[in-house]
């Protein structure tokens, strides 16, 4: 009898999935209908105005800093001038056409979404998911059409004058010098790169677009039945149903990004004959790049490992950097991840931590680390007044986040976590991190710092060292008007080692503060660290009355 109640009561939802469902997406149109054209509006006049009004002083301003750079030499530098042009033109058709592709979606896609979104929400009572239908999705998608403009003219100008900063305040010891005498050779190798994989790479993505249909529907039915990857969310099931449909033109596209990615590739030749100053070299890489496509396309297909294309060795030059041994670090990160299951099963996807979760913890982070500092004196009001002028000081922009992420290593390091112990005490580890290749590129270099931090055993003088170095930039003057506890060690080599540590923290900061959306999250952090200043002032001022 049981059963039976089951069964009808599955069919009943199923009979009122549809009219639901249509009222619901009908609900989205008019909202699309609304407040569309304004989104749209926002979107592609804001991004299209500050690409074309930046363009001027992007093309001067890099001119500029590449002939002041004491990074290249005189021929580098002229030939960097010459072709300064390309990149930023390029820049700006692709920045054209991504703004026209993000305002249609963000118009048309988010109130749908929305929409969705708001009727799936758990604890909700009914009421509120009926307004919420109503009017999630329509004022809400106006102001986030003016956060997205934001966003993106604090990248267009924060980051891109940061990176020219950064570029004429680099000095090596040598200047990167053009070499003319083997542009003949990798113009050679340019040549018969292109003409090599112009044929065999079409050739293996024709060959291998039938298996990616295939597997494509058979991962996306999968996904279907165990609600899991795109049909994971209610509210992304309509746009992943449209996916399944649309998965051939997925296909197709990426044989024509095959069939254009065949040039880059080919083109790379030149690039491995000027590393390796061997022409040589770049003619093996020719050889070797059909095989490393074909490897990359077994991946991404999950085909069987390997290729039966020939792969020469075409490098010899492998640079290191660390402030441990190469192999040391290697053991111990095998060590590590051989207690970590490889591949991630449905369940754990379904554990993965979400991106702007770490991304608010951390920015949480950074404004908790900051009125506490305030409070014990290590930044001062002048230093928060200074940024707040100027949008500039080390201090503020760099110290702060270094200051956090060390105290995230430490306290890592101390509960002998694989992963990252955030200030919620929410662990992060290669398994139940967000999925994607920022991902990759933010969390390897993070595990490495956290090792070399581990293997040092640093005391708690140290450590407290350590903290002061990160947050002033080994400024000595600020480093001794704080007195934390923290003593720098007796051996020259250890306090080398320290600060090399807080130097890459440092970078590592300063790369996240070019990130989108982070300008306007920080701007929001020492806002609110400026008010606790205030604060402080205010109780100081009463107190001071008091007395008198």
């Amino acid at each position: 009898m049981a059963g039976t109640k089951e069964i009808i009561k599955y069919i009943a939802y199923a009979i009122l999935f549809l009219p639901v469902f249509a009222i619901l997406v009908l609900l989205g149109l008019v909202k699309i209908a609304f407040f569309g054209p304004f989104v749209c509006l926002i979107i592609a006049f804001g991004d299209i105005a500050i690409l074309l009004g930046l363009w001027p002083c992007h093309i001067f301003y890099t001119i500029y800093c590449i002939i002041r750079t004491e990074k290249f030499g005189p021929c580098m530098k002229c030939l960097l001038v010459l072709l300064s042009p390309i990149p930023i033109l390029a820049w700006t058709v692709v920045g054209v056409v991504g703004t026209v592709v993000m305002a249609v979606f963000y118009a048309v896609a988010w109130p749908v979404m929305e929409t969705f979104k708001a009727i799936s929400k758990e604890d909700s009572p009914t009421t509120v998911k009926l307004l919420s239908c109503i009017t999630d999705g329509t004022l809400s998608n106006i102001w986030g059409a003016c956060t997205i403009v934001r966003d993106f003219a604090d990248f267009s100008f924060h980051s891109y004058f940061s990176l020219m900063d950064a570029l004429l305040e680099s000095k090596g010891e040598d200047p990167i010098e053009l070499k003319v005498f083997q542009i003949p050779g990798c113009i050679m190798c340019a040549i018969l790169g292109v003409l090599v994989d112009v044929i065999f790479i079409p050739l293996i993505t024709v060959y291998k677009s039938p298996i990616l249909l295939v597997k494509g529907w058979h991962r996306l039915g999968q996904d279907l039945i165990g609600r899991e990857g795109p049909f994971l969310e209610t509210v992304c099931v309509p746009f992943a149903g449209l996916l399944v449909l649309l998965w051939p033109i997925a296909v197709i596209l990426a044989v024509i990004v095959g069939f254009i990615s065949s040039i880059g590739f080919g083109c790379y030749g030149a690039v491995i004959a000027y590393q390796e100053d061997s022409a040589k070299k770049g003619l093996l890489y020719v050889i070797a790049s059909v095989s490393i496509f074909d490897e990359y396309t077994n991946d991404l297909i999950y085909l069987r490992e390997g290729s039966c294309f020939p792969r020469p060795k075409y490098r010899e030059r492998v640079g290191s950097c660390s402030l441990l041994p190469v192999k040391g670090l290697h053991e111990h990160f095998g060590t590590v991840y051989n207690k970590e299951p490889l591949l991630r099963t449905a369940s754990k996807k379904k554990k993965a931590l979400n991106a702007m979760l770490i991304w608010d913890s951390f920015f949480k982070g950074c404004e908790h680390v900051g009125k506490e500092l305030l409070r014990k004196g290590a930044i001062t009001s002048a230093d928060v007044n200074a940024w707040q002028e100027i949008k500039e000081n080390r201090i503020i922009d760099i110290g702060i986040p270094a200051y956090v992420l060390l105290d995230c290593f430490l306290r890592s390091i101390n509960s002998a976590s694989y992963g990252f112990v955030m200030s919620n005490n929410v662990e992060i580890t290669s398994v139940n991190r967000p999925e994607g290749r920022v991902f990759d590129w933010l969390f390897e270099p993070m595990s490495i710092m956290k090792e070399q931090l581990r293997s040092l055993n640093l005391v708690e003088s140290e450590e407290l060292y350590l903290h002061k170095l990160c947050l002033y930039s080994g400024d000595t003057t600020r480093m001794a008007t704080w007195q934390n506890g923290g003593v720098p060690p007796d051996q020259e080599i250890r306090r080398a080692q320290l600060e090399g540590i807080s130097r890459r923290l440092q970078g590592f900061c300063l790369t996240l503060s070019r990130l989108p959306t982070s300008r306007r999250r920080f701007i929001q952090i020492v806002r609110e660290i400026g008010n606790e200043s205030n604060q402080c002032i205010n109780a100081l001022y009463s107190f001071e009355a008091e007395a008198q």
